[in-house]
């Protein structure tokens, strides 16, 4: 049974949600903590209570973003079966990349990368490089276990990651009509957890 939240809780989490909703639709330049605090239904102060800045704001609702699909939490019992483990990431990380809010915060923030540069590299450190880091304890564990062999685990991170991506997300950041379904997904991400595997099998 889940502990019911506090008043000063569910008003982070209405923050929260508020500033995600804002960051997208109008970009990091343009929402105000003021607008923030309007959306949300609280006062300014209360926002500043919670979050000293506008910046740690953005990292808090990139992170939080990123926490609720669980892509290595929900894997924690299956390390010592990486084709499993491997498929439930990649399927959780593919379903976060889709999401509207990613995909909206995503363009926010290569839109405004030549003139607010620190808001993409806030992103980058709050979503990307984090999740980096959490799929290369994966392989280490891999390593540990002598389940795999990888020499190094954070170009095998950065490789599963990017090559996971595959056409469903290029098809998304770029509008196309007619999409990939959820079955050729589903196939192409086995297809290459097979490939992965092969790549760094023990000798």
């Amino acid at each position: 049974m889940s502990k019911a939240r506090t008043k000063s809780e569910e008003k982070r989490v209405l923050i929260q949600q508020a500033a995600t909703k804002l960051f997208c639709e109008l970009g990091f330049a343009a929402t105000s903590m003021e607008k923030i605090a309007k959306e949300a239904g609280v006062s300014k102060q209360t926002v500043y209570s919670h979050f000293g800045n506008k910046d740690e704001l953005f990292i808090d609702a990139i992170s939080c973003k990123c926490a609720s699909y669980n892509i290595v939490d929900l894997v924690n019992d299956k390390l010592d079966q990486p084709q499993q483990a491997l498929t439930v990431i990649a399927t959780n990380f593919i379903e976060l990349l889709l999401s509207q809010d990613a995909v909206e915060m995503h363009r926010t923030c290569v839109a405004e990368s030549i003139s607010y540069p620190h808001v993409s590299r806030l992103f980058h450190a709050a979503g990307p490089e984090r999740m980096i880091s959490e799929i290369e304890k994966v392989m280490a564990e891999f390593v540990k276990r002598e389940l795999l062999k990888i020499p190094n685990t954070r170009y095998a991170a950065v490789q599963f990651l990017c090559v996971m991506k595959g056409e469903i997300c290029m098809q998304t950041e770029y509008n196309v009509e007619n999409m990939l379904s959820a079955s050729e997904v589903a196939a192409y991400i086995d297809n290459t957890v097979v490939m992965f595997l092969r790549a760094y099998q023990l000798d």
